[in-house]
């Protein structure tokens, strides 16, 4: 079985990035994209915050670009998921959905992370029409105006203060009487005088046709049902890591989120990187993500030039 030199699992931001840098480094790169090639961009509309796009560009454009410019250096891109891993012995076997078998010496893994939802009809409906899963990414679009977001934990109520400080009003949906954020996190919401935290809430429908125009809550204790105008829905409940074939061989934390050696994107076996959202838990950024993946294929380029295999 031949041995590759590098093998990328999962594409988007991250895995083109390390993609290119691994091509031009002479790697022969292999991207097996999973089954959103593209990732989380896939499903957004404006991206106004990546560097090099000053009138701002859709995100299937933006991955399209990401991946002919892998392509240029020779990638060989592969619309297929790994399905099995196996990092013991000499060199790492991944098996393709095909039943391929491959052997490589270094992996870099970029499977992403995927948004927690709801699961409202409207929901999905209205996505990218003023429902989103990252205040950060969309809230620009949506200055001035009043937003609604739900969620009790840290991130919420980060990306509610975010909210806050570029929008008229910002309405927080929380299910309990309580919030699982840290205490801090709290008070920052409890501080802002434009956020209302909506205690005991939940929501039924995401209101509007072509777009987002307010959202039917009820209240879980009464279960009397009110409407809230909003211009637009965040939902921030969580993300779950895309790493459910490497726990048997990575170490994860306790969300599932892959652990490098601090500063590299080195994991706890030789060999095999880790890039983008399936290790980053707390910026979750394109431009971020590309940086990682650019980590990746140097450290990988590195591990090879090392092991004298290049």
């Amino acid at each position: 079985m031949k041995v590759e030199n590098c093998i990328i699992i999962g594409s988007g931001p991250a895995g083109y990035t390390a993609a290119i840098y691994a091509a031009r480094a002479g790697l022969n790169p292999i991207v097996y994209t999973g089954s959103e090639p593209g990732g989380q961009l896939m499903i957004t509309t404006d991206v106004e915050n990546y560097p090099g796009y000053p009138d701002g560009i859709m995100g299937p454009q933006m991955m399209e670009d990401f991946k002919k410019q892998a392509e240029r250096f020779g990638t060989d891109i592969r619309h297929e998921m790994i399905t099995e891993v196996n990092f013991d012995g000499d060199h790492h076997t991944l098996t393709a959905e095909s039943g391929d078998k491959l052997a490589t010496h270094t992996v870099i893994i970029s499977t992403g992370a995927s948004a927690k939802w709801l699961g409202l009809e409207s929901e999905q409906r209205l996505m990218n029409r003023g429902v989103s899963a990252c205040a950060v990414c969309d809230g620009f679009f949506f200055r001035n105006q009043t937003v609604t977001i739900v969620g009790g934990g840290d991130t919420a109520c980060e990306e509610a203060t975010y909210l806050s400080k570029i929008c008229k009003h910002v309405h927080m949906l929380v299910r309990r009487d309580e919030m699982r954020a840290s205490k801090i996190m709290q008070q920052r919401v409890e501080k802002a005088e434009n956020i209302t935290i909506h205690w005991n809430t939940s929501t039924v429908e995401v209101m509007g046709q072509e777009e987002v125009t307010g959202v039917k809550v009820k209240n879980t204790k009464t279960d009397e049902i009110s409407e809230i105008e909003s211009a637009a829905f965040f939902v921030a409940i969580g993300h779950k890591p895309n790493t459910g074939i490497f726990e048997n061989w990575l170490t994860l934390n306790e969300a599932g989120y892959i652990l490098t050696t601090p500063g590299t994107s080195k994991t706890n076996i030789e060999g095999v990187f880790a890039s983008g959202d399936a290790q980053d838990f707390t910026y979750r950024q394109a431009v971020t993500a590309a940086g990682t993946g650019c980590m990746a294929a140097l450290d990988a380029e590195r591990y090879l030039t090392e092991k004298e295999i290049i």
